[in-house]
């Protein structure tokens, strides 16, 4: 799927500045994600950024599972320091060129792990537009990450068999900006509002 390596620090640096931004009062605000409210959704990106780290690194995170908990994420009390230091670790698990090589594990999962690259790369830039679109913000992903979100959806994008990963493709126009198609390949439209 993709014989390069992304630089997923800029993306992981946008997410940690959106969080920034989220005042204590947005926290139980909708998000475009299902089921999640802005909490629900930091929780997850804490946990996520952990679990797609122990992928970079070949290792097996606590939880991996094909199947996610029904339980909500929870918030921790500590989610401003604790998410920025997760975001920075999963980064710098990423800039190792053994991460994209060879196989891993994610979701309880076997993937190669260029393709596990890019699933990382797919799940900040979409979470980092979730985020800011729940809470108001500005959100402009790095190219970079936005191109490997691209090319880990574009493909899948006529397979009915997509799985519980992404919902049904949201129609964008051809001609619309790369941020709007990547979030209509992901299952979410572009133009939700809170």
């Amino acid at each position: 799927m993709s014989d390069t390596t992304v630089d997923l620090g800029p993306q992981a640096r946008i997410v940690a500045r959106l969080a920034h931004g989220v005042r204590e009062d947005q926290l139980d605000l909708p998000t475009p994600c299902p089921d999640y409210a802005v909490r629900h959704l930091i929780g997850h990106l804490v946990g996520l950024a952990g679990g797609l780290r122990a992928t970079a690194r070949k290792e097996r995170a606590d939880g991996d599972t094909a199947q996610p908990g029904s339980t909500l994420p929870e918030l921790s009390p500590d989610w401003r320091a604790a998410l920025p230091k997760a975001l920075d670790e999963l980064a710098e698990a990423w800039r190792a060129p053994a991460a994209w090589d060879g196989t891993t594990h994610a979701g309880g999962l076997d993937l190669p792990g260029a393709v596990a690259g890019l699933v990382t790369a797919d799940e900040l830039v979409v979470h980092g537009w979730d985020l800011a679109r729940a809470t108001g913000q500005e959100y402009a992903p790095d190219e970079a990450a936005l191109g490997a979100a691209h090319a880990l959806l574009a493909p899948a994008a006529d397979d009915s068999a997509r799985g519980g990963l992404f919902g049904p493709v949201v129609p964008v126009p051809e001609d619309a900006p790369l941020t709007d198609r990547v979030i209509g390949l992901s299952g979410r439209d572009p133009g939700w509002r809170p």
